[in-house]
């Protein structure tokens, strides 16, 4: 018996043996293993069969900005402001902290049709709607139109014609009231004595990837309303000759007209010719130029204003912006105290540091210089007398925007 029993564990032993030696049996390692890479290439081979998910297109979308400034008037006054009150546009007040303007944007594509509400709150808001100062229901009572920068629809007939209707920013000028956009935070005199906006509707045709022209019929000058029957009337023709050059050729008229004391009706045409160009030489340079000429009853005024901007770095950048604004003949709102015109030729180095993605930082000096033919004095000094024919302000602007 006792045989026995030693022969069926000698059996039993060479079986284990045999088995834990067979090299064609996998151990349990093994097969956690084998498993995991068969599930593994599974699920890569259906995530290369899987087609890839498109982004969903979120039709609102929502922007804006602040921006606050503090400039030092060098001569000691309290306004860069002189006897003309259109010196300086938007930064009017000297040796303040100031908030400039608070933005709200918002947009709604769906289908063939876009919406734009575009609200503006603060100082310069009021400054870009300063023809609506009057509230319909009548002098003295608040008025919620100063806070519409922009209200319009655009309708796309397709990838190349659209037509808007509303509220809108003019096609004139180089520069723009958001400070975001702009490179030089103070802004040019060509930009003060043009048209801000207009009311009515206009046409948009892209015909080529280098040409497209743009028409509209609005109301009258920087005014929600019209002063009389006349409508005015905006053109743009827009060229790339070359790649990174672009070319605006922009009017705008309107007959601000009105009946004179023996109720007869004198037509008053306010006109504006203008070139707006940039040419991005590389990566790091632009150049940019707007030159402008007008006409009015009153007389003609005209300007020109060059761009350099240059990127240091990454986050820094300078830029320099040469102008000469001629108003000699007093047609526009640049004027001494006495309504005679004046020529202005103003400097403005500004440098630009991008913080974050959200924050930029404006360090800017300024020198603006006029003359007329009386030799008159401009500006004011300390102790609020006009004894000055230049002034300088240096400070800096910071602008949040998202």
């Amino acid at each position: 018996m006792k045989k026995v029993y030693l022969t069926v564990l000698g059996l039993g032993l060479l079986f284990n043996v045999s088995a834990a030696e067979n090299p064609t049996k996998q151990s349990k390692e093994e097969k956690a293993k084998a498993k995991e890479e068969v599930a593994k290439a599974k699920a890569e081979k259906e995530l290369a069969v899987k087609p890839a998910q498109p982004e969903e297109e979120k039709p609102l979308t929502f922007s804006g900005y602040v921006d606050t400034y503090y400039f030092a008037n060098l001569s000691g006054a309290q306004t860069n402001l002189g006897a003309s009150g259109f010196e300086r546009i938007f930064d009017q007040k000297a040796n303040n902290f100031q908030v400039g303007l608070a933005q709200m944007k918002t947009t709604y594509t769906t289908g063939k049709v876009t919406g734009v509400i575009d609200l503006t709150f603060g100082n310069h808001g009021d400054l870009g709607n300063y023809g609506n100062t009057q509230s319909p229901l009548g002098a003295g009572i608040g008025t919620t139109g100063l806070a519409i920068k922009q209200a319009y629809a655009t309708w796309n007939f397709n990838d190349k014609v659209s037509l808007t209707a509303g509220q809108y920013g003019t096609n004139v000028g180089y520069e723009v009231i958001d400070a975001p956009v702009n490179f030089n935070y103070s802004l040019s005199n060509l930009f003060g004595n043009g048209p801000f906006y207009h009311t009515g509707v206009k046409l948009d045709v892209a015909a080529t990837d280098k040409f497209g022209f743009m028409v509209g019929l609005v109301n009258g000058l920087d005014s929600k309303d019209d002063n009389n029957k006349a409508k005015g009337f905006q053109a743009q023709v827009s060229l790339t000759p070359v790649e990174n050059w672009s070319v605006y050729l922009n009017y705008f008229g309107s007959d601000e007209g009105g009946n004179d004391d023996k109720g007869k009706y004198q037509k008053n045409m306010h006109s504006w010719f203008d070139l707006t160009t940039s040419f991005q030489v590389n990566d790091n340079f632009l150049v940019g130029l707007n030159a402008a000429t007008g006409s009015n009853n009153v007389g003609k005024w005209g300007g020109a204003a060059l761009y350099l901007n240059g990127n240091v770095s990454e986050k820094f950048s300078i830029g320099t912006r040469l102008e000469v604004f001629d108003n000699k003949e007093g047609g526009i709102y640049l004027v001494d105290a006495n309504g005679d015109g004046v020529t202005a030729t103003s400097l403005t180095f500004t440098g630009s540091y991008k913080v974050s993605d959200n924050l930029m930082f404006k360090p800017e000096y300024r020198f603006d210089s006029y003359k007329n033919a009386k030799g008159t004095y401009q500006i004011y000094d300390k102790d609020g007398g006009l004894t000055k024919k230049s002034q300088s302000t240096l400070g800096a602007a910071l602008i949040f925007y998202f």
